[in-house]
């Protein structure tokens, strides 16, 4: 399924994550969908991890990782027992991932025994509300595509609202759900002129930091 991926596809690097993590603390971070490891190289590098480890489902995207993380398990997040002791990790990182699971409802539940108590989860998915969607539909169209908001692989879709309602009910408190990119002028423009109504028009991407409860 993702073995026509390109390179950069396994490769990005989520500084916007590695930017919010807790200074002066050297963490325990997992990766659900790691790719080539590069944010967790990235935040171990920069002294915000101490111990990093990621889950890739791609054998040749989780070779790669080896060279620079920690532990590497290979395989389907939702089929796969982790070898990972409860309150084993302070940060969760699920970046494009969620919306490739055929029930992650019941994966984030099951990843949250993993977490401290206090410990942090970030994820991001695209939204099935933006505004081009609607465009799409409007024309009586769903076209995939081979990356981006509609790429094939994608299996799940979220609006801002209904992400923050399942991680909410998988145990976690969110303390903020944004989009990823900053809004265009026109955009912001539009926003508020609407009162910041309809600002899930213009997420693309979705992002969401959340806290584990007890």
């Amino acid at each position: 399924m993702y073995e026509d991926k390109p390179d950069d596809y396994f490769k990005s690097v989520r500084l916007d994550i590695i930017a919010d993590l807790p200074a002066g603390h050297k963490l325990s971070l997992l990766e659900i969908g790691c790719g080539y490891g590069a944010t967790l190289a990235e935040a171990k590098r920069q002294g915000k991890a101490a111990r990093i480890a990621g889950v890739e489902i791609d054998p040749k995207a989780a070779a790669q990782a080896r060279r620079t993380v920690d532990e590497i398990i290979v395989g389907d997040v939702e089929l796969i027992e982790l070898p990972f002791a409860p309150y084993s990790f302070d940060v969760l990182i699920l970046s494009a991932v969620l919306e490739h699971l055929v029930d992650p409802w019941q994966t984030l539940k099951r990843l949250h025994p993993l977490l401290k108590i206090g410990g942090l989860i970030y994820a991001s998915s695209p939204s099935v509300a933006h505004i081009t969607v609607l465009r799409m539909l409007l024309r009586n169209r769903w076209d995939y595509a081979e990356r981006g908001r509609l790429d094939r692989t994608h299996l799940r879709w979220f609006t801002p609202e209904t992400y923050c309602e399942m991680v909410e009910r998988a145990g976690f408190k969110v303390h903020w759900v944004r989009p990823v990119e900053k809004l265009t002028g026109k955009q912001a423009v539009a926003d508020l002129l609407t009162l910041r109504r309809f600002s899930h028009l213009f997420t693309s991407q979705i992002f969401l930091k959340a806290e584990r409860m007890a």
